[in-house]
């Protein structure tokens, strides 16, 4: 199979592929690619509506130009314990902020989030942020503002230092379903209510009694799964760790 990086050839097959309503399994066979790289690629330039092969490519080049142009990133603690290699826990960084993009994040929402799941403390001051970032310290406290408001972070004063901490959790997650299931069951009441407004056997009345049926199911089994975990995971602990 062949690797590195996509050619203007290879892009020029893509964005006939598009055009031809070949879908991205598709794509990646003609070419011999894998599909993740297909899809990452059009997501990049345009996504499948937008894609153009001239415009990715120059897109491409310019940020290969700009990599090679930027100061290497600055060593982190989680890169700099015994057995890692800098470069792949910078790498895991990048990866995993793209990742949490894809389900909606800002992009330095995204990278604070990463910064702190791979960090080995699990928390850092808003200056630390800054440094390891290398943003303002205006983009830090949105980012934080963020999650904080999505419960992903906790805020801690270091007596100490005077001055706060960005705390993640060993069961950030299982706060986060629970703050996803309380936002489904709030659509299900919203839709409940909406299809006695619109009488339920209308069909926008219909629609909404559906919608609210779903995403009470939706709701309910998210939170058994996240108790079911939490109990699973609590059991686990060891005896006298900290409850969140």
């Amino acid at each position: 199979m062949p690797g590195g990086r996509l050619t203007y050839q290879d892009r020029r097959h893509i964005a006939a592929g598009m055009a031809e309503g070949l879908t991205y399994t598709e794509i990646a066979k003609r070419l011999q690619r894998p599909i993740s790289t297909i899809t990452r690629e059009v997501s990049r330039n345009g996504g499948a509506d937008g894609y153009q092969a001239d415009r990715a490519h120059q897109a491409t080049e310019g940020r290969a130009r700009r990599r090679k142009q930027a100061p290497a990133p600055a060593p982190t603690a989680a890169a700099g314990a015994p057995g890692r290699d800098p470069q792949a826990v910078h790498a895991l960084e990048e990866r995993f902020a793209a990742a949490m993009m894809r389900t909606g994040l800002p992009r330095m929402t995204a990278r604070v989030l990463a910064c702190l799941c791979t960090v080995d403390s699990g928390s850092l001051t808003a200056a630390e942020l800054v440094q390891r970032l290398r943003v303002s310290p205006a983009s830090i406290s949105k980012a934080v503002g963020e999650l904080e408001r999505h419960e992903l972070i906790r805020r801690e004063r270091d007596p100490r230092r005077r001055r706060d901490r960005y705390v993640i959790d060993p069961d950030v997650w299982y706060r986060a379903w629970l703050v996803s299931a309380r936002q489904n069951a709030m659509m299900a009441d919203l839709a409940r209510d909406g299809a006695e407004i619109l009488v339920s056997t209308t069909p926008a009345g219909v629609r909404l009694r559906d919608m609210s049926q779903f995403l009470e199911h939706v709701s309910q089994n998210l939170v058994h799964a996240a108790e079911q975990w939490r109990q699973e995971f609590m059991s686990r602990r060891p005896r006298g760790a900290a409850e969140a």
